[in-house]
């Protein structure tokens, strides 16, 4: 049978699914999400998340016909392309491969526009496409408003239960509510206990929720294009009270993926299934529209969201992607991964 693997690489990891060509949306045959640890090269996870593949893949004495990475923005593609290099590997800027597997699954229209709401840990990228072309109208990234933000509000939360705990653990607790009403956690060093809701996290998210809404509302306003639906992304948004929130400020449709943070590794499946003949594939999303600007949305009273009034950038290039020349839209290129990765031993 013939074996592909997607890789998509965000500022928590790598996320990698190994599955047949043929069935990119169904239970894959592996699949992995390798932490980076604090002050790790991006790079890491990455290899670590390959590695393991071929190794699965062999196993099953198996072979991986094609791999494509996601990537967020062009040193981010640099970097992966200089450090995998036999087997053919294709870089694809990450809204083209989110917007693919949705077609693929077909949650998305076929014209029309759609708002990609990426809520990952390191903050909210916002991009709004056009469906039928596959073309950027704009973009914004809030570095305050995701899962670390969240993680930290939740610390600060505990700290006042008398629970003292880091933000991995916090981050560990807002998760395990995505698919439980109640959790407890627990101070390693004195066994103090608190009983942490759905509601409270709601109510601590709840500014943070409302930029981000306010900021979909405010795209769809400046390039007078309404999204004809939201796609929700990310870790973030399995949380039920996230998604039921977000439902009543937009008031537009919803798409949710059962495994919202898969998305970009299933839709880098869809380009590593494409063989191209030979030589240098382009698998990018396209510039277009004017460029807009806009103020920061108003992000409350807490300091975890303040980084979001200082780097919002609203405009045609969506996070890096794209290049700034004459609206060009940046290529992705094909490398190969290195012999001594491919036959390195299994990371534990």
């Amino acid at each position: 049978m013939v074996l592909v693997l997607g890789v998509s690489v965000g500022a928590s990891g790598a996320r990698a699914v190994l599955t047949h060509s043929d069935q990119p949306h169904l239970p894959p045959i592996d699949r992995c999400h390798i932490h980076r640890p604090a002050r790790a090269s991006l790079i890491e996870p990455v290899l670590i998340a390959v590695r393991r593949m071929h190794s699965a893949a062999r196993r099953r004495d198996e072979y991986i016909t094609g791999t494509a990475v996601t990537c967020q923005n062009r040193q981010q593609a640099e970097l992966v392309g200089d450090s995998l290099g036999t087997g053919r590997i294709t870089l694809v800027d990450e809204p083209l491969a989110q917007l693919r597997y949705l077609r693929f699954t077909e949650k998305l229209p076929a014209s029309g526009a759609v708002a990609l709401f990426d809520l990952g840990s390191s903050g909210l990228t916002l991009t709004q496409i056009d469906c039928r072309t596959d073309t950027v109208l704009a973009g914004a990234h809030c570095p305050g408003l995701g899962g670390d933000g969240y993680d930290e509000l939740l610390c600060e939360w505990l700290d006042g239960a008398g629970v003292f705990t880091d933000e991995s653990a916090a981050g560990r607790y807002r998760e395990a509510l995505s698919s439980a009403r109640v959790v407890t956690a627990a101070d390693p060093s004195t066994a103090e206990r608190a009983v942490i809701t759905r509601s409270d996290l709601a109510e601590l998210c709840a500014d943070a929720v409302s930029s981000a809404a306010t900021l979909v509302h405010r795209v769809a306003a400046q390039t007078e294009v309404a999204p004809d639906a939201v796609a929700l992304l990310g870790g973030c948004a399995r949380n039920p009270a996230l998604r039921a929130r977000l439902t009543d400020l937009l008031g537009l449709p919803l798409v949710c993926d059962s495994e919202p943070e898969y998305v970009s590794a299933r839709g880098a499946l869809l380009f590593a299934a494409e063989r191209p003949a030979a030589g240098i594939r382009t698998a990018h999303i396209r510039a277009g529209g004017q460029v807009v600007s806009l103020a920061p949305p108003t992000v409350g009273r807490r300091k975890v969201y303040a980084a979001a009034a200082v780097t919002i950038g609203l405009g045609a290039t969506v996070a890096g992607l794209l290049t700034a020349q004459n609206g060009a839209a940046q290529p992705t290129r094909s490398t190969v991964v290195p012999t001594d990765i491919l036959d390195a031993p299994p990371e534990p």
